[in-house]
């Protein structure tokens, strides 16, 4: 067989600056026989003068840029050469992980190793083969030139011609009855002979056993018919060998994992019987191990191995609840019957591992290792796997014998061995729960002995320390309080003493400054600077006041409120014994939430409002006087015209 591998060395195919160049290593009966650099020109006519059976490349996008193009590049290759996807068809691997599959490693950097590793895995039977046309082709015998634009031998030219394509597509025809290919055929007539002759001939092209020609007069094109879409074939044949858990009962648990570990199924059901599961099982490959997680193996599980002739695996002691779930370890699994059977599964293929290591340093590249490894599971040595000399052995119970269908007996040996399994675990369980129990009777039993001897001493004690620690509780409460205050405290004293420095001299004196004469705006003050009494605070604006700041700040004792006002806030301060002084008389300057005033100008305004404060109380009294008469007067005139 002749194989030529390629690989893509520098540029693309969707490149219009750089065409692609490619690595090309030719097989032929097993051997490397030529490596060379090639164009996709050089390419397409090395494969039509040699005609190899194989051409093999890792992924078909290195080769055309779209479906159209690969349909194109298929139409070109001769009918006998199969183009093959060495990683696979739809769902593809990546090609060190299939040519792992046959032992081979090779340097993924170097184009010339790449390729030579796709035409081993092709030669070898791996890969997809890449399927383009339907089992049917098209054979079409036309003109091979244009008949003029006319003159004296027109007609004469037009008969020879159309006789041309008539002779040859009689040819044609009978080659194909020669072969007994079935065909249907479509004439266009023309002067003198035929003008077109179209066959459908219902085999696939390689089968067709004619070629495109071209002569000067008559040209034969041949092509197959196009897919809806470009198909894979996996090659290789045989499905792929697997490790299976079974977990039998009325809910039956089946797994399935590859030689390398990877979990291809995990299901249960309560309504799967026998043949079910013998179904399910032949869908997903080729059973060559079927284990359970329990010894001895159950009879329904033993029929089922021998229904595939596959290797028993048991664990030589049953396996916990713990132990199963480190063997699934990050698989996903849905209930405990997939937990146990895929436990089952994944137990005998870390049993097997060892051997599998040992024969992948024994076997050359170039061998199938899925059929080396079931081949040394089944019992075979090394030698006879890979065909040498030697007898052949056979294991112990796994003879070929006649298996017959199963039926409902079958089904219900399913069930009860699956109700047998579940007792021999709740058995199991119940011992060590009494176990369990006993410890902890004897345990609480010491324990209350203990506490009989220091029950009263400890009550008198915890009750005592639980008072202690409601007092001291309550204590700390007081003093985070307190430690909070006095916090609190100190930053108003540092921040006061601060602006104090900055703010006023010798000859000034430092007022509080806000806002507005508003009860939050002398709330914030109070917050941010403390208002304790003697202090003067001024107001840049004294509109929205109210009787309520006013009351709050006379209780604070304040030494002055410096801002101005109109009459009816003069009224209220005399009233209220608050001194209201207006800030051009006083000096006064603000610097953000501080300001200052002229320490003589504020005592002469202090000594002004003292003056006003006088005259108000003499007011007054005034008018209190003036009051009293009024009523004494009213009431003696009342008293004389009573008298009469």
């Amino acid at each position: 067989m002749k194989v030529f591998g390629i690989d893509i060395i520098h540029g693309s195919v969707r490149s219009r600056g750089e065409r692609p160049r490619f690595a090309l290593v030719i097989h032929e009966d097993g051997q490397e026989r030529e490596t060379t650099e090639v164009s996709v020109f050089r390419l397409l006519r090395l494969i039509a003068r040699e005609k190899p059976e194989i051409l093999a490349v890792d992924s078909v996008q290195e080769i055309a840029r779209d479906q159209q193009a690969l349909f194109s590049f298929l139409q070109s290759l001769p009918p006998q050469t199969m183009l093959v996807q060495s990683t696979g068809g739809e769902k593809q691997q990546s090609l060190p992980r299939v040519a792992a599959r046959y032992n081979m490693t090779f340097n993924r950097l170097d184009p010339y190793a790449e390729a030579r590793a796709s035409a081993v895995v092709a030669d070898l039977g791996g890969g997809a083969e890449v399927v383009a046309f339907e089992n049917t082709t098209d054979v079409t015998v036309s003109r091979g030139r244009s008949l003029g634009k006319g003159g004296w031998s027109q007609n004469r030219y037009a008969r020879k011609v159309h006789g041309a394509v008539r002779q040859t597509s009689r040819g044609v025809e009978a080659t194909l009855r020669e072969h007994g290919l079935s065909f249907t055929t479509e004439e266009v007539k023309a002067f003198g002979g035929l003008g077109r002759v179209h066959f459908t001939v219902s085999s696939p092209r390689e089968d067709v056993p004619v070629t495109n020609a071209r002569s000067a007069d008559v040209q034969v094109k041949v092509a197959g018919r196009r897919l809806d879409r470009i198909r894979y074939r996996t090659r290789g044949g045989g499905q792929r060998y697997l490790f299976v858990g079974i977990d039998p009962g009325t809910t039956v648990g089946i797994a399935a994992v590859t030689l390398d570990g990877e979990p291809v199924l995990v299901k249960s059901s309560r309504t799967m019987a026998m043949p079910d599961v013998v179904e399910a099982l032949y869908t997903a490959g080729r059973p060559l191990v079927v284990a359970t997680d329990v010894h001895p193996m159950p009879a329904s599980v033993e029929r089922i191995r021998r229904a595939f002739s596959a290797v028993g695996y048991t664990p030589k002691v049953d396996r916990t609840v713990e132990e199963k779930k480190i063997l699934c370890g990050d698989i996903p699994y849905g209930n405990d019957h997939e937990r146990d059977s895929l436990s089952a599964a994944m137990d005998a293929f870390r049993a097997y591992q060892p051997k599998f290591r040992n024969v992948a340093k024994r076997v050359p590249p170039g061998h199938d290792m899925d059929e080396v490894r079931a081949g040394v599971v089944r019992g075979l040595s090394l030698e006879q796997v890979l065909g040498r000399k030697g007898p052949v052995a056979v294991v112990e119970g796994d003879e070929e014998e006649e298996v017959p269908a199963p039926g409902p007996r079958d089904d219900r040996l399913l069930q009860l061995d699956g109700m047998v399994k579940s007792l021999r675990g709740h058995v199991t369980d119940l011992q060590a729960e009494g176990e369990a129990k006993d410890l902890e009777i004897a345990r609480l039993n010491a324990l209350l002995e203990k506490e009989r001897g220091e029950g009263s001493r400890a009550l008198r004690k915890d009750t005592e320390v639980g008072k202690l620690d409601v007092i001291i509780a309550n204590q700390k409460k007081k003093l985070r309080r307190e430690e909070r205050k006095t916090k609190k405290l100190r930053k108003q004293v540092d921040r006061l003493r601060r602006l104090s420095e900055s703010q006023a001299g010798d000859d000034r004196l430092l007022v509080k400054a806000t806002e507005s004469l508003s009860r939050d705006a002398i709330r914030q003050v109070d917050t941010d600077f403390g208002i304790v009494e003697g202090d003067i605070i001024a107001v840049k604006t004294t509109a929205g006041w109210g009787t309520t700041v006013l009351d709050t700040l006379a209780e604070l004792q304040i030494r002055a409120l410096v801002g101005g006002g109109d009459g009816r806030l003069k009224d209220a301060c005399l009233e209220r014994g608050i001194v209201l002084l207006g800030s051009k008389e006083t000096g006064l300057e603000i610097h953000g939430p501080v300001g200052s005033v002229d320490a003589d100008r504020f005592a002469a305004a202090v000594e002004a409002w003292q003056k006003e404060i006088a005259l108000y109380e003499q007011g007054k009294k005034s008018e209190m006087i003036e009051s009293i008469f009024r009523e004494y007067r009213t009431e003696r005139e009342r008293e004389v015209k009573k008298d009469g």
